[in-house]
């Protein structure tokens, strides 16, 4: 594989404008309202995380509040059923301009370590989905709402672990190719 992969920089361009909006899309018609319904946060807006005692509060909110359980519903069943799937999309194909990965950090790597850094905007993508699956089955009245609220806090750590592990990468080889001396 070569550096930059033939991938054109407008496709990457416009993938992380329609993330952005569809992130502006999750945040100001059902994070922000939701906030304000509540006085509380979205569970998934949680970056250092939180245990089961918080998503307790959080059955407890909803069960007491209709509209904060209808726009949470309708985010998971919105935005939030193609925002991983961008995200996902967007960080393997900047993971792919930066290329090629058996030569990253100025040395070759493990044919297995290279394929484990490709498989990370997948962990997040899967992880995310997880943790939406288990919000929706925590916050619902099903059986299976209590093994949910135990792999929630474990799904959105996961989540958010693997995105700034991606996101700490995709630093780290742009400044090393940046830095780099170019070759004509």
């Amino acid at each position: 594989m070569k550096a930059g992969s033939g991938i054109p920089l407008w496709i990457v361009a416009l993938l992380a404008a329609f993330c952005l909006a569809v992130l502006a899309w999750t945040t100001f018609g059902f994070v922000v309202p939701f906030k304000h319904e509540t006085g509380q946060a979205v569970l998934d807006t949680y970056f250092a995380g939180y245990d089961e005692s918080a998503v307790f509060h959080m059955q407890k909110l909803l069960d007491e509040n209709e509209t904060a359980t209808r726009l949470l519903r309708a985010m998971y069943f919105g935005p939030e059923l193609i925002f991983p799937a961008l995200l996902t999309a967007l960080l393997f194909l900047a993971f792919l301009k930066l290329g090629p990965v058996g030569s990253w950090f100025g040395r070759s790597l493990h044919p297995l370590v290279a394929k484990v850094i490709y498989l990370l905007p997948f962990v997040y993508g899967i992880a995310d989905y997880g943790e939406n699956i288990a919000s929706l089955v925590a916050f619902g009245d099903g059986a299976s709402s209590s093994l949910a609220v135990h792999l929630l806090p474990w799904m959105t750590r996961v989540k958010f672990a693997s995105l700034a592990i991606c996101f700490i990468l995709m630093v780290r080889l742009a400044i090393g190719r940046w830095l780099s001396p170019r070759r004509d």
